[in-house]
C-alpha cells in the first residue's frame, strides 16, 4: 500500500509544542528524522512519500545498488507508516507540502510559506500523528 499523498498539506502534530522548525541533531548513527531532514532539505519535490521511506530504508539497512529493485519490491510490499508518523512533523516542526503528482517538500512552522499552504482550501489538510493519546 502506497504512503504517497497528492495535494496535500501535513501540518505539525496538534500536541507539538515547537514554535519554529528544528534540525534533526545528527548521530553516529543517524535516526531517520535526520535521514529524512537531509533529503528533503537537499531535494525539495524530487521525492515521493514512497521513494522518501525507501530511501532511508536503504541507507539504514546498507542496501546496495545490485539490491535495490528487489529490495524497494520487498519493502513496499509491507505497510509502512507513512510521514505523518515522522518526527519531522511530530517533534521537530516540520509540514510536509505533497503536490499534485505527490512529490514532497518540507515546510517549517512559524514561515510564511507554511502560513500560506495551512490556509490553502484547494489542498487536502492533515495533521502529523501526535505523540500522546490524551
Amino acid at each position: 500500500m502506497s504512503t504517497d499523498y497528492l495535494g496535500t498539506f501535513i501540518e505539525v502534530a496538534p500536541d507539538s509544542t515547537t514554535t519554529a522548525a528544528q534540525i534533526p541533531p545528527s548521530r553516529a548513527t543517524p535516526s531517520v528524522a535526520e535521514l529524512q531532514h537531509r533529503l528533503l532539505a537537499a531535494h525539495p519535490y524530487a521525492y515521493t512519500s514512497d521513494e522518501l521511506l525507501f530511501e532511508v530504508h536503504a541507507m539504514r539497512t546498507g542496501v546496495g545498488e545490485a539490491d535495490r529493485d528487489a529490495a524497494r519490491a520487498a519493502f513496499l510490499a509491507r505497510d509502512q507508516a507513512c510521514l505523518r508518523a515522522s518526527p519531522l512533523g511530530k517533534r521537530y516542526g516540520w509540514g510536509t507540502h505533497h503536490d499534485a503528482e505527490g512529490r514532497v517538500a518540507l515546510v517549517g512552522i512559524g514561515t510564511p510559506e507554511y502560513a500560506r499552504l495551512a490556509a490553502d482550501p484547494s489542498l487536502e489538510h492533515r495533521s502529523a500523528m501526535r505523540s500522546s493519546r490524551g
